[in-house]
């Protein structure tokens, strides 16, 4: 929310992209950084990397919220929506191995995806 604040204050002065196309370039640029900060933190270990790394996720964030502004959507409002269709998501692939009578921890990852897959269909 605060990020929205800023980035529609500082807009109203002019200091803003002039199109959502824009805003995807720089959202590039983020996340080329935020694998590079990433790679060093895996090398080092160090707390300055993993600084660099959480800057990197913050300036990622922000970028997203400019083109959330710049598409006139409330970017709490549609993280919110989010949540919830990821935990309906969740809740299904947890009923289906319910129904099969398995558990998280003896289901590989390729049968959580292919559930989860299952629950972008159904859900």
């Amino acid at each position: 929310m605060e990020a929205h604040q800023i980035s529609t204050k500082v807009a109203r002065v002019g200091f803003d992209w002039k199109s959502a196309d824009e805003i995807f370039e720089k959202l590039h640029e983020e996340v080329e950084e935020l694998r590079v900060a990433i790679e060093a933190y895996k090398q080092s270990a160090d707390e300055a990397d993993h600084v660099r790394v959480r800057e990197e996720i913050g300036d990622l964030l922000f970028v997203v919220t400019n083109i959330a502004r710049h598409l006139k959507v409330e970017p709490e409002a549609a993280l919110k929506l989010a949540n919830r269709k990821f935990r309906r998501r969740f809740a299904h692939i947890e009923k289906r191995l319910h129904q099969q009578n398995r558990k998280f921890d003896e289901t590989s990852l390729a049968e959580l995806e292919e559930l989860w897959q299952e629950a972008k269909r159904t859900n």
